[in-house]
Formats: structure tokens, sequence, C-alpha cells
């Protein structure tokens, strides 16, 4: 197995208070309905799912006003606008699904990777809140979240099957054998691929968040005018690194002062281009590898619409199944949390009032 089964095995949670008078439920049940809590950077999430496929209710309060005018998230500010925001943000997620508190009959929360003081918000107060209900609760890896999101669209995919996992802070292929069951088959070297995106879109002036900016300011250039080296590494392994084209733009915008200004989305599209292309030739080729017929993006930049098409476009033409959530379920939700939780209390994982949260897979 790789790092990330390590992660997530040694970082599961295991929570029955002692002398307390916990919910009893069985998975066997009829329905069981989920309160996933998401805090693992800068959206204070919430949400109720249904055994782990319906989303009953999903709500997010971003940050991004906040944190635009600093380039990217300030770890202290998000922290504290965690604490401002949570028991809003959890009554709405309750509220809007219909149910009573007394009708949840777990909770999951994301416990790492993250930034740790964003994530003891969240996890601190979903051990009260499940403590104060008397129900289970159980710490999800924030990775295992992006991937299990596939499962709340209508035709998920069937195991095993090569996930990518692309967002600001990971940049990874998974293959996925079960629900709670991942293999990391490699992962960037350096910068994230949403890293790149927003530390490109900072250089350029375009502003944070960096992805949507630059997603839309591409369509209006054309990729092939600038031309940037695709960095592959090694075509033969799954390993990543995109710190090298970060710095290709940097080195072109000196180079070229004069022009840079008036081909910003001629530099975006091409620096898009070859990430995405990038992207997809590990992702078909690991499916490839591991001789699976089911492929899926997840994290914010699935969202990318040249990503989602490329994708779409090279799997149709090896015999892949794409799956690929609504864009609403790429960013950090409640909702994917509340779906792994669900099939991790499925395995008999809950959590201990002592466990503690982690900045990083173990």
């Amino acid at each position: 197995m790789g790092d990330l089964q390590v992660g997530i095995e040694a970082n599961r949670l295991h929570l029955k208070p002692a002398g307390h008078n916990q919910k009893t439920r069985t998975t066997q049940a009829s329905s069981m309905y989920i309160l996933g809590i998401e805090t693992s950077c800068d959206e204070t999430a919430a949400a109720i799912v249904r055994d782990g496929t319906a989303v009953l209710s999903s709500k997010i309060s971003s940050q991004i006003g906040i944190h635009h005018r600093y380039g990217g998230v300030v770890p202290e500010l998000a922290s504290r606008k965690h604490i401002e925001s949570i028991v809003a943000v959890v009554d709405e997620a309750i509220s809007e699904s219909g149910l009573k508190k007394r009708q949840i009959d777990a909770l999951a929360a994301t416990r790492g990777p993250g930034l740790v003081g964003a994530l003891l918000v969240g996890f601190s107060f979903a051990k009260a809140y499940a403590y104060g209900l008397g129900v289970p609760l159980v710490g999800v890896n924030h990775l295992e979240s992006h991937i299990n999101s596939v499962f709340l669209e209508p035709q998920p995919p069937a195991f095993p099957f090569v996930a990518l996992l692309a967002s600001g802070g990971h940049t990874g292929l998974y293959y996925v054998t079960s629900h709670t069951s991942v293999e990391l088959m490699g992962q960037t070297r350096d910068d994230a691929a949403g890293e790149a995106f927003d530390k490109v879109a900072k250089l350029l002036g375009l502003g944070y968040p960096g992805g949507a900016v630059i997603d839309r300011l591409a369509r209006e250039g054309n990729p092939e005018r600038i031309a940037f080296t695709r960095p592959y590494l090694n075509k033969s392994d799954f390993d990543f690194s995109f710190s090298g084209i970060k710095t290709a733009v940097r080195h072109y915008v000196d180079k070229n002062p004069s022009d840079a200004a008036d081909r910003i989305a001629d530099i975006v599209a091409g620096f898009q281009a070859a990430v995405v292309e990038v992207l997809t030739y590990k992702l078909i080729h690991a499916a490839q590898i591991k001789d699976c017929k089911h492929i899926a993006v997840v994290g914010g930049v699935a969202a990318n619409s040249a990503l989602r098409n490329k994708v779409r476009q090279d799997a149709g033409g090896c015999g892949l199944k794409v799956h690929i959530p609504s864009v609403k379920l790429c960013g950090d939700n409640a909702a994917m949390v509340a779906a792994a939780g669900f099939h991790c209390l499925k395995a008999g994982m809950q959590a201990r009032l002592r466990d503690d949260v982690f900045s990083r897979s173990q």
C-alpha cells in the first residue's frame, strides 16, 4: 500500500466517550443521516447526507473575500473566521435538510490534512456536538473525502478505479479499491496543481483564487501561441512537479515585459494547457497500468473546464469511463466528508475524545 493508505489507517478515529450513553445505530437500518463538517482550509462547511449518497443539504461559508487582499490564505484569519461561522453554518445545514437534531445518527468531521488551527475548530466542534447528541463521530481524511465525492453523483465508478486528486494543497494519483482503501501511486514533488494556478495568477496580477480566473481568461487566449514545456518529469512514473512551469511563466514575463501585459490571455492559456496535458496523460497512463476501466477527477482543480474536457476527450479514445463530480462538489465541502464518514462508520470506525487533528497524512 502507498503512503495515503498508511496515513488513513494510522489516523482512524474511535470515539466512545467513557460513561456516556451513546445512541446506538446499525448500518442495516433503513437510513443513516450523517452531519458532515469541513474546516480544513478557508471554507466553513456543513452538510447532511443520507446513506453516503443522497445530499439533503450542503452549506458553505467562503472566506475568499477575506483572503483575496493577501493573495492567499492566512491561517490565523481562517481559524478565526471558522469560529465565527461554524454554529450558523451547521444550524443552516440542519434546517435545510428538514431533519431535527435528534434524527442525526452520526457526525463526520475532517481531521486532516489541512491547516491545524482551522481543523481544530471543526473537529473540536464536532466532538462536542456528537457528545451532546449521544451519537458516534468519525474523523475523516480530507483526501479520502474528495475521492468519495464521486459517489454523490447518480452514476458512480465501479471498484477498482484510478482517481486524480488535484487541488490547491494536493496533487496525486490513487488506485481506489474500496471506499476506505486506496493506494497512492504518485504525487507532486513540489507545488500542487492548484497552487501553481494561484501563484501564476498572483504573478500576473489576476488575484486570488487563481484557478477560476485563469480558467475564464484562458478561453480568450490561444494555448499554442506561447508553448510552455510540459513538466512530465518521467512519463513512466506518476509523480508531478509544477514549480518549474510556474517559473517558466515568470521567465517569459521578465523577458517580454512589453508584450506580457497585452498577451495575458495567451500566457494563461499556454500555462493551463501544459498543466492539463500532464494531469490527463498521467491519469490515463495510471488507469492503463492498473487495467482499470473507470477513472475519476476530484478536488478543486477538477472544476477547471479545460481539464474536464481534456480528460473526457482523451479517455473516450481509450475506452475509459470518466467520473467527475459536479462543480459544486469539487471544492472543499461537507457533503463529501459525510459521504466518506458513512463508509468509515460502516467499517466500524469511531473517534475518541482525546484524538487530535493532523496537518499531513502520516
